[in-house]
């Protein structure tokens, strides 16, 4: 098989993970999968917390298909690497660079980081799991889309520490 084919493969592996993963964090982790993702949702001190058995279910999966792709079954191996791919991109960004879980700090000061970064933190600034907004992790729609719907759900409880005004989304 053409290195091509396994290359664009694993490119638009990663680009559905998004999607998945988008789709997984609203309708799994803040519904019935909130026992392990409301870890997440609380402040920490650092190391492991519940949340990161999503990672490691993940993970698991990537790896089984790997397996089976090198015992034969075409492109299982190549999915699970677009897979595990995703999975370090979401640790460099989502965890290192946005929940800062690292040891060293970096605060994106414009451009698309920041707007993911800002993205989260407008996540996190509703208390619970209902009333959220951007549920990705690597893509975030325009800050001033979710500022509006977070000023339409007021009615909900606001996490000021995570809580953005409008001048950090310039």
């Amino acid at each position: 098989m053409p290195s091509f084919y396994a290359a664009a493969i694993v490119v638009v592996t990663i680009i559905l993970m998004e999607v998945v993963a988008t789709l997984v964090h609203k309708y799994i982790m803040h519904t019935w999968g909130w026992g392990w993702h409301h870890s997440h949702h609380l402040p920490h001190g650092g190391g492991l917390e519940l949340n990161d058995l999503y990672a490691v279910v993940f993970a698991l999966l990537a790896i089984a298909l790997i397996y089976l792709g090198s015992l034969g079954y075409w492109p299982l191996q190549w999915i699970g690497a677009g897979m595990t791919a995703y999975g370090a991109l979401y640790f460099m960004v989502h965890d290192g660079l946005v929940h800062q879980r690292w040891p060293f700090r970096s605060i994106p000061r414009r451009g698309y980081l920041k707007r993911l970064y800002m993205a989260h933190r407008l996540h996190h600034a509703v208390r619970g799991r209902q009333g959220c907004v951007s549920f990705g992790f690597l893509y975030a729609p325009p800050l001033s889309q979710l500022q509006q719907a977070l000023r339409q759900r007021q009615d909900r409880p606001v996490n000021q520490d995570a809580a953005i005004n409008d001048q950090d989304a310039v």
